[in-house]
């Protein structure tokens, strides 16, 4: 065979634009004339040709659009060895379809066997397609090829980005001793729900013990000068003064939650000690504990962090290049890893007056429902932005797309061993599916799960596979 190679390379030269006898070709700069007429220059040695003329070694000089056969180097319809049914017939008979180059390997027309002109892929339109062909029917079960129809469903466009889940601040509240004392009762625990108004410990202090003697006294003023004035006994300017003194003693008592009622019943229990209780300002969960039983505080110390965890805040950070297609009031999906198929949508309250200089990005704030209590804070989130809807189209899902030399194909189904690399347009990105503005219609079986094995067989050529008929 190799004692062949110089002989059928130099043939090549003389068939590949057609007879022997007819070797005129505006493509390769051939002349009508004689000798005058032959380019001057370097000679191509592999192939006993002007370099000008060489087709063969320059890709550039061959006619475009027609098929090249790379395994022996010439075009496939002057190929005698792919198609020796072809050895007596004429390129016009070819290009004028009355006949159709066929890869006998494959099964196909060569002009669509993306396995023997994996190039073809590249310059495919949306829509247009080439074959591949699987080694055999049963090879797509084998590598475990799945198929699913493409589908027609409403395409949104949305903005993608990451957040970090926080506690909803305004729902959210730190529980402090408000006077020096000592912790008499703990009555919640972390995790423990707490209703609105639950007192959930409660605190001795000689400070409050002195602030209801006050107010105790200062009522009992209050009525003594009210039976002296009745009397005529004591002036009004006493009265007054008596009344201002129990209002300023009553509110001191009320701040810290001692009701009129309250401090009377204290006046009347002089043995009983002084406790103030530490109440919930709304329902919620016990997020953070610090009190202890016995321990002495001060004024202002954390004792409990209560937090409305019914719903929570998704922190976003937006890409700046994006801000113009987001404002308050969009919808927000969140995707949480740890949360695996689920989708939990909220709504976009705020968006910052200025974005991070070194990193470009905005922060947001989304405010999510959390009915079961599955979403925590700090957790971190893959978001959308639901930013425009649009009528219904055509969506495949993400991993159903391959791409070959930045064209964007679908393998679409036609026989157990025979798919469509088809082109398409893409559009919008809609959590695991994509639109396909372009190249499908409704209905069309669509390789989605194993389509690399596809796509490899697509590029088998370029790794060093292609025809065997030699």
């Amino acid at each position: 065979m190799k004692h062949l190679i110089p002989l059928l390379t130099a043939m090549a030269l003389l068939t590949g634009c057609g007879r022997a006898e007819d070797h005129r070709d505006d493509q390769h700069n051939h002349a009508a004339g004689g000798d005058a007429a032959k380019p001057a220059g370097a000679q191509c040695a592999a192939h006993q040709a002007p370099a000008a003329w060489c087709f063969i070694c320059d890709p550039a000089l061959r006619e475009p659009g027609r098929l090249w056969c790379k395994e022996h180097a010439r075009y496939e319809d002057r190929c005698w060895l792919c198609h020796p049914e072809l050895k007596d017939k004429g390129k016009e008979q070819v290009d004028a379809g009355m006949i159709e180059l066929m890869c006998l390997e494959h099964g196909v027309a060569e002009a669509e066997c993306g396995i023997c002109h994996p190039e073809l892929a590249a310059r495919l339109e949306p829509g247009e397609s080439v074959k591949v062909r699987l080694p055999s029917p049963e090879s797509a079960a084998l590598v475990g090829i799945e198929t699913a129809p493409a589908g027609a469903g409403q395409i949104v466009e949305a903005v993608e980005c990451y957040a970090e889940l926080s506690f909803n601040h305004n729902r959210y509240a730190q529980l402090s001793a408000p006077v020096s004392g000592v912790i008499r009762e703990v009555r919640a625990d972390l995790g423990d729900l707490a209703e609105g108004g639950q007192v959930v410990a409660r605190l001795w202090s000689a400070q409050l013990a002195e602030v209801v003697a006050q107010a105790a006294l200062s009522h009992q003023t209050l009525d003594r000068e009210r039976q002296l004035r009745a009397k005529g006994i004591s002036p009004a300017k006493a009265l007054q003064e008596a009344e201002a003194e129990y209002h300023a003693r009553s509110q001191q008592a009320s701040a810290l939650g001692f009701g009129e009622e309250e401090v009377a019943r204290l006046a009347s229990r002089p043995e009983e000690p002084v406790l103030m209780g530490l109440r919930a300002p709304f329902a919620g969960e016990v997020v953070e504990r610090q009190a202890v039983l016995g321990t002495f505080v001060e004024a202002g110390q954390p004792l409990f962090t209560l937090a409305d965890r019914s719903t929570m805040w998704a922190m976003l950070s937006i890409p700046e290049a994006h801000l113009d297609q987001v404002q308050v009031g969009q919808t927000v999906e969140l995707q949480v890893d740890a949360l695996p198929g689920q989708t939990f949508a909220g709504r976009l309250t705020w968006i910052a007056a200025e974005i991070d200089g070194r990193t470009r990005l905005a922060r947001a704030r989304a405010e999510v429902p959390n009915p079961g209590g599955q979403l925590k804070a700090r957790m971190f989130a893959r978001a959308r932005i639901l930013v425009r809807r649009r009528g219904e189209g055509i969506t495949v899902p993400q991993q159903a797309i391959a791409e070959v030399e930045g064209q964007p194909l679908v393998f679409v189904k036609l026989e157990e061993d025979l798919c469509k690399a088809r082109a398409v347009r893409l559009g919008a990105v809609h959590g695991d599916a994509r639109e396909v503005l372009d190249g499908l219609e409704g209905g069309d079986q669509v390789v989605v799960r194993r389509g690399f094995s596809l796509k490899s067989q697509l590029l088998a050529s370029r790794l060093g596979a292609g025809c065997v008929d030699d």
